[in-house]
């Protein structure tokens, strides 16, 4: 499995809102309101990919998940994390997250932040699983309750390289 960064060579557009679809597919009736997915289209994903930073999980050629990104302060927020339901449990969401961390590495930025609906339990302990913490509640216009909650991740520095790794070192043939 690997991550391609989505530019304007990409044209897998139809795939990957049915990846979307497929993956938010579970919250239908479970949430309130419905989740913005509903309202993507081929097009829209081609802006949203403009607007923000996107990637595609690969294995091989098969889509298997994708991640939108777009740095907000000094969060880097992360929407659409969407994985295939059958390829789910096998890494591709910590490898997507990994990837928009080092990306907000690369920006500058202190942490990852995300938004997950209020009635997905599963979801709140999968993001504390991978180092979220519930930073706040909100609401969606025009609700009087509670539907989503704000998790962030700080973003942790990048490890250091090995002598195996530094440039100039035997090991990168440099020598």
């Amino acid at each position: 499995m690997h991550l391609v960064r989505l530019d304007q060579t990409f044209d897998r557009w139809d795939e990957l809102l049915d990846l979307i679809l497929r993956s938010f597919a579970y919250m239908d009736g479970r949430i309130d309101p419905p989740s913005s997915a509903l309202r993507l289209t081929p097009a829209t994903l081609v802006e949203k990919a403009g607007l923000e930073i996107g990637f595609v999980a690969l294995d091989g050629a098969h889509l298997v998940g994708c991640v939108f990104c777009r740095p907000e302060g000094g969060s880097l927020y992360i929407g659409k994390l969407a994985v295939l339901p059958e390829t789910q449990g096998k890494g591709i969401g910590r490898r997507l997250l990994a990837g928009a961390e080092e990306t907000a590495r690369d920006l500058g930025l202190s942490s990852l932040r995300l938004e997950t609906r209020i009635e997905l339990e599963e979801n709140h302990a999968v993001f504390s699983a991978w180092g979220f913490v519930k930073t706040a509640e909100n609401a969606h216009a025009g609700f009087g309750r509670t539907t989503s909650i704000e998790m962030r991740k700080p973003v942790r520095p990048a490890p250091p390289l090995s002598a195996t790794e530094e440039p100039g070192s035997a090991a990168d043939g440099r020598r």
